[in-house]
């Protein structure tokens, strides 16, 4: 079995846990890194995708600066949902295959539900120039179309240096 949980990536002074966007999961989140420019990696570990873990469009707006969210399940995917105060918000996710295979039998797909690759990393172009990146969307297609190997934690992480939320 592997990991499922939440991480909750904000930039701000402040801790996000002090935040009202977070709402009733302030008290479940765990610092797990600081990075450059006030950039913040939290954590909720378990869940089952039901967890309420707050909107990405309140804590754009709150922070002043874009923010995003990852539910990783079973570390073999991660639903991303991503918001900047000027672009709004958009999600996608890593590891489609296996995203895919937790919709099951459905009579929609995972484009149905999710930005496809081309698309979601024009949109995390355009999330990255607001916290003042520039990326280009090769490199973040590339990880939008990458299997979870090793898992899908690591996917997320490299997702987010492509995005240039990268550690110190």
């Amino acid at each position: 079995m592997g990991y499922w949980g939440y991480y909750v990536v904000g930039r701000s002074e402040r801790p996000l846990t002090e935040l009202a966007a977070v709402g009733d999961l302030r008290d479940e989140l765990t610092l797990l890194d600081r990075r450059p420019d006030g950039w913040q990696v939290w954590e909720v570990p378990g869940g089952d995708g039901t967890r309420d873990v707050g909107n990405m469009n309140t804590l754009a707006l709150e922070t002043d600066a874009p923010a995003l969210f990852g539910f990783v399940m079973d570390s073999a995917c991660v639903i991303v949902e991503a918001a900047a105060p000027q672009s709004g918000a958009w999600s996608t996710c890593l590891a489609r295959r296996a995203v895919a295979g937790y919709l099951g039998d459905t009579e929609l797909s995972v484009d149905d539900y999710f930005l496809e690759p081309r698309d979601a990393a024009r949109r995390a172009v355009a999330w990255a120039a607001e916290s003042g990146r520039t990326v280009r969307p090769g490199p973040l297609l590339d990880v939008l179309n990458a299997a979870a190997e090793p898992s899908a934690e690591q996917l997320f992480f490299r997702f987010l240096d492509r995005l240039g939320v990268v550690p110190q």
